[in-house]
């Protein structure tokens, strides 16, 4: 199962849509995962219209219209693995332990906020990617999204991607 992983969009906040690299992920991706903060309903709407399975949740910049339709935390099975997908984790500092705690019966939590991308295990397995932002770099050498495949129980080819600058 092919993932793209995306969060802090911030369409059209940073960008009028998402970079053209991303919907080509979106659209050969078996599942498409976002961390939060989209800002406009309209790109949940694309979205959901160019992918097969679209899992997300709001971030603090999404309004009412986004916060109707999304949850706070998702869940979802992919590739025999566990996934939970949150906005914000809060400091890096004690993370692994934290969302470890928090997520006791998760294999993958993907979040977002902070648009720098992240890529660890906590001591019990739990895997932690932030995927960054890939229209808003902030202070990132470029922005970023990711990708991955989950199969049989296992998380392989994470592999986060530069975008050039636009």
């Amino acid at each position: 199962m092919r993932l793209l992983i995306l969060a802090d969009t911030h369409v059209p906040k940073r960008a009028r849509t998402l970079p053209e690299e991303v919907w080509q992920a979106a659209e050969a991706a078996d599942a498409v995962i976002h961390a939060g903060d989209w800002v406009e309903v309209g790109l949940l709407d694309e979205l959901e219209s160019r992918s097969r399975r679209l899992i997300g949740v709001h971030g603090n910049n999404d309004g009412p219209g986004l916060r109707a339709r999304l949850p706070e935390v998702a869940r979802a099975e992919l590739g025999g693995l566990r996934f939970a997908v949150v906005h914000e984790t809060g400091a890096a500092r004690g993370r692994e332990e934290r969302c470890a705690a928090a997520f006791p019966d998760t294999d993958v939590l993907v979040f977002g906020h902070s648009h720098i991308p992240w890529d660890s295990v906590a001591a019990n397995g739990l895997r932690l990617l932030n995927p960054g932002s890939p229209t808003d770099r902030r202070r990132q050498p470029a922005c970023t999204y990711l990708t991955a495949r989950a199969e049989a129980g296992e998380l392989t080819e994470v592999t986060l991607h530069p975008l050039p600058p636009r």
